[in-house]
């Protein structure tokens, strides 16, 4: 059994561990906070723009456009779909960069002429490592998702579809279910399908009833669209975010916890070694008083 003073040691490595592990709990708390209030001030606007394209498509539903071109025409091998996975920068998040990887690989890259994008340098090295060629990395960090880089992908990804280099579109990312559990999921972003959009009782929104689109319904779908497929991929980026800290979060904790338990049974050996050596020099003293009694 190891003495009292290596158990001390042991001890202290595992408290020095624990300042660590809460000191990144708290921070993943702080961001993901701060992430959620992001996302939550940005959802009435794209609402907005869901309800509206709602309107449009009861209104007009002619004039839907390139982006609900399903391509019925393209089949099996002749059609091209092109992956987008959202991956975190950095580890100490459970399964998290696991889940989604592994995700992108079973149901995306199947097929040879599957394109894919990435954003996260944890999902980039995965790739690179296991040879899977890579069309676009978006080289920026997953760690501050704003609506310029959510403008850039999406313009990026929306020049492809409408040259008809890709005819679907898929978005893979972590949603959060829960404040315990998060899921890594894939939604078709393109083309669009117009029994999807459903409209919402809206004061706005209802102001396009009976109204001309000026210049046509098929210029106004043009505007918006892009803002919608925005507004989408900002939601999936914010909340992989959220989901990367939620997880790092369950992650820190467990750690803790773990090392709580770890210090309750050192605790107890360091005292049973403590005991035995308090015994030992007892005895000894004893043993030495008697010696010279006699």
């Amino acid at each position: 059994m190891a003495n009292a003073r290596e158990i001390q040691g042991r001890m202290k490595s595992i408290k020095d561990t624990m300042k660590i592990t809460n000191a990144m709990y708290m921070v993943s708390s702080s961001k993901l906070q701060k992430a959620r209030k992001e996302l939550n001030k940005t959802k009435p606007y794209f609402n907005m723009i869901q309800d509206s394209l709602a309107k449009l498509l009861e209104e007009a539903p002619e004039a839907a456009g390139e982006f609900f071109d399903l391509r019925e025409h393209k089949k099996g091998s002749g059609r091209m779909a092109g992956y987008l996975v959202i991956t975190a920068d950095k580890g100490l998040a459970g399964a998290y960069n696991h889940n989604v990887t592994h995700l992108a690989e079973d149901i995306a890259l199947n097929e040879e002429a599957d394109m894919l994008f990435v954003v996260g340098q944890l999902g980039r090295h995965y790739f690179e490592k296991k040879d899977i060629p890579i069309d676009i990395s978006f080289n920026y960090t997953a760690q501050n998702p704003s609506m310029n880089r959510a403008r850039h992908i999406s313009n990026r990804l929306i020049e492809l579809f409408l040259e008809e280099k890709i005819d679907d579109l898929y978005v893979i990312y972590t949603k959060t279910v829960n404040s315990m559990t998060v899921e890594a999921v894939s939604r078709k972003l393109l083309p669009l399908r117009a029994e999807k959009f459903t409209p919402i009782e809206n004061e706005l929104v209802d102001h396009y009833e009976g109204a001309a689109f000026l210049p046509d319904a098929n210029t106004v779908f043009e505007q918006i669209v892009p803002d919608y497929i925005t507004g989408f991929i900002y939601g999936a980026l914010v909340e992989s975010y959220c989901s990367e800290h939620n997880s790092r979060m369950l992650a820190m904790q467990n750690a803790t916890d773990s090392a709580q338990k770890m210090l309750k049974e050192l605790s107890i050996k360091y005292n049973r070694a403590r005991q035995a050596a308090i015994t030992q020099e007892i005895t000894e003293v004893v043993g030495g008083s008697r010696h010279k009694s006699e």
